[in-house]
């Protein structure tokens, strides 16, 4: 359609008719087979004739499923206006990837490209027209569950360029091209930030470091014209982000001049109440179509209350005339009018959903978001002659994909016992489940927060039992264990926020058991989220962290495990030593007392170190990397004159592998007009080199990258000295000093 044909088309549109754009359900009310009145209606309190005007809906997948999902619809449609199917694909359809937390320990953008689309591949044909995703939220409180949806973890910076690359590498250049969707940046703003790492909590903090830490992400996916923003839960300077009309309209439309949609977050609007902001629907209606969201998700509060509000001429039909305009536009733009049903095409789903390419480059791909913690007398790689016992509740669990792996499916995964089965043969193995997941009482707070029976705490004792000596008999009778520990799927994600970021107790105990054996230990590490290691580190050989690996993540781990390439992944969020230092991150700020020989007044605690266990950047491999000769090219960068420094560091493998270092570049402003941090990341390069192999790499530095927000919130740079570090982490650095003149 032209612009002059959308228009037409919005003025020959009822005030019902424009609402109904403006409201998104979930595709039961098309494919249950109960009466609609009775079921879905009921619940969300949306009359049937809304229905069959509503303008998207939410996590309805699947060719067959969309197709009549939109055929139902637009048999009793007016206008014809086709529905747009919206979903969270997170990492992956039904060919899964490690979680977004794990793709960004990769440090490489190709990694996290090619793991998006593969999934809008496998999405778009399926009928996706749009992905809730990427999740740019800079997270610094590993309590908080949705940490594992954060591609860049703690870091501005890693989050920037990664909003930048997942938004292309969803949207592509045509969004209405087969394996390309529509990308959904969330949660805006500074979700991350939530209070004790408590879901849907409050962010209180300045507007400079709003702006200096947690906005950018979103304005670098932005630039990139990513199509759609979803708004965060939590409140921004006391107001639900929901209804914050500064943020949604003046920062987010005027400054950084998006003119796409914004969508609440699930039932975000009605929440306001909750939040003790809107005295009730009408009002929170009201509040949320004047901050500018477009979009209303599974309520009632649009679909009932804006139609009263433009009656009582408190609304002015204006802004929802600019809400369903922006609408109509992004369905055009996807060539829905033409063609309703977009790229599903389910002949096409037999050929590439979880085709052979695509599990082979899932496979592939995972083996780069792989970190290896600790390998004490190069345990690993296994050796091939070694007797390997395979203990530990996900030994041999089909649960390794994530929470947000909604729609994968169990039979399509590999389970780590069944991995090391193809690699060396049934009779070579020695496996033991070792203990459950999970105690009766631990699993039970996870029943419960779902609405779910309870477990009984019956036979616990006597499986616990059984477990640890199985555990220990093929242990007595092996080299070499394999222990394949970790977090539940369901302690990480959305709602499931903790308080201990431990290994669950039954865990802790198998290990403890297996210690007494003095045998090596090589620890499989499962989770969401940065762990404290506190009681089991101590006991471990080697350890290596696979996050939630997706479908191909047991062949994968095994891949790493004997070699067949180095582990080349580092941390995004470190991991703290115990909670009582977090939040924790590398780029915290000097105080007036730093911790520098921890005297009592001093910035530190009694009781424990203030730095992490592992900082942000850390990684090891099974090569040893060297840096020598850091040098620039200049002491001196010369302010506004579009000058440069370059940076250059040789970097030699010192190991007898071949292997990948991400080389890192840190800069810190000495002294500003407001307190700078200590260092932050300003590049990085992954770079293989083979084993005693010398690689020159090389840095430039520019005005543009010293810039900050000062005490008068204007985002500039500032004369004076600047700390250049290149290292391995973002402890283990060299350094040196240029001037801005």
């Amino acid at each position: 359609m032209t612009k002059s044909q959308l228009i037409s088309l919005l003025n020959d549109m009822t005030l019902d008719e424009k609402i109904g754009q403006l409201v998104q359900v979930n595709g039961n009310f098309f494919l249950e087979e109960e009466n609609v009145q009775t079921g879905p209606i009921s619940r969300l309190g949306i009359n049937e004739d809304m229905i069959y005007k509503v303008g998207s809906i939410i996590n309805t997948v699947g060719a067959k499923n969309v197709i009549t999902v939109q055929d139902k619809y637009l048999e009793k449609s007016r206008l014809k206006i086709p529905l747009m199917f919206m979903a969270d694909i997170i990492n992956g359809y039904k060919t899964v990837f490690p979680i977004p937390l794990a793709q960004g320990c990769s440090w490489n953008t190709e990694v996290v490209k090619r793991c998006a689309q593969i999934a809008m591949k496998e999405a778009s044909v399926a009928g996706v027209n749009v992905n809730f995703y990427p999740m740019v939220d800079v997270v610094r409180d590993a309590r908080w569950g949705r940490v594992m949806e954060s591609t860049g973890g703690e870091d501005t910076y890693l989050n920037e360029i990664y909003s930048k690359v997942l938004v292309n590498a969803i949207q592509g250049n045509d969004i209405s091209k087969e394996g390309n969707c529509v990308a959904c940046i969330k949660h805006f703003a500074a979700y991350g930030a939530v209070e004790s790492g408590r879901e849907y909590n409050k962010v209180d903090m300045s507007e400079r470091e709003l702006r200096q830490y947690y906005l950018s992400p979103y304005k670098s996916g932005i630039e990139e014209k990513a199509k759609m923003i979803m708004t965060s839960f939590n409140i921004v300077d006391g107001i639900p982000a929901t209804i914050n009309k500064w943020l949604l309209r003046e920062i987010l439309r005027g400054e950084y001049g998006f003119d796409g949609i914004v969508i609440s977050d699930y039932s975000a609007i009605q929440e306001t109440i909750s939040h003790g902001v809107s005295q009730d629907k009408k009002d929170a209606a009201l509040r949320a179509i004047n901050a500018g969201v477009d979009i209303d998700m599974l309520t009632n509060v649009y679909s009932n209350f804006l139609k009263e509000l433009v009656k009582e001429d408190v609304l002015t039909i204006s802004l929802i005339d600019e809400a369903v305009y922006r609408i109509l536009k992004l369905k055009n733009e996807l060539k829905l009018f033409e063609n309703p049903y977009g790229n599903a095409n389910a002949e096409k789903e037999k050929k590439i959903l979880l085709n052979k390419e695509n599990l082979e480059e899932a496979r592939k791909l995972t083996r780069e978001t792989f970190v290896l913690l600790k390998n004490e007398k190069n345990i690993l790689p296994i050796k091939e002659n070694q007797k390997i016992a395979l203990i530990g509740p996900y030994a041999d669990n089909f649960a390794i994909t994530g929470e947000w792996s909604m729609f994968s499916e169990r039979e399509n995964i590999v389970t780590i016992k069944q991995a090391l089965e193809e690699r060396i043969g049934k009779e070579k193995i020695l496996y033991a489940k070792g203990s459950n997941m999970l105690t009766t009482r631990e699993m039970n707070y996870i029943l419960k927060s779902e609405g779910k029976p309870l477990l009984k705490n019956g036979e616990e004792l006597k499986t616990k039992k059984k477990y640890l000596n199985e555990a220990m008999t093929v242990a007595k009778n092996a080299d070499i264990i394999v222990l394949a520990v970790g977090e539940h799927y369901k302690q990480s994600g959305e709602g499931n926020a903790r308080v201990s970021i431990r290994l669950p107790k039954l865990q802790i105990n198998l290990i403890n058991v297996l210690k007494t054996l003095n045998k090596p230990i090589i620890m499989i590490l499962f989770n969401g989220r940065p762990l404290v290691l506190e009681e089991v580190e101590n006991k471990i050989d080697a350890i290596l962290d696979v996050w939630f690996p997706g479908t191909e993540g047991a062949r994968a781990i095994w891949d790493i495990l004997f070699g067949n390439e180095s582990p080349s992944g580092k941390l995004n969020m470190c991991f703290p030593e115990h909670e009582g230092q977090i939040p924790i991150y590398y780029n915290q700020y000097n105080t007036g007392r730093p911790n520098i020989n921890n005297l009592r007044f001093e910035s530190r605690y009694q009781d424990a170190s203030i730095y992490p266990k592992y900082p942000f950047g850390f990684g090891l491999s099974y090569s040893k990397f060297e840096y020598k000769d850091l040098k620039l090219s200049s002491t001196i960068l010369h302010k506004g004159k579009y000058d440069k420094i370059t940076v250059s560091v040789t970097v030699k493998n010192c190991g007898k592998f071949d292997a990948k270092e991400i080389v890192q570049l840190y800069i810190q402003d000495l002294f500003g007009n407001v307190v700078r941090p200590i260092k932050e990341l300003k590049g990085f390069k992954k770079v293989l080199i083979k084993a005693n192999e010398k690689k020159k790499v090389e840095f430039e530095i520019t005005e543009e990258m010293l810039k900050f927000w000062n005490k008068d919130l204007e985002y500039v740079s500032e004369k004076g000295t600047f700390k250049v570090y290149v290292g391995c982490n973002s402890k283990e650095c060299l350094e040196d000093k240029f001037e801005l003149i």
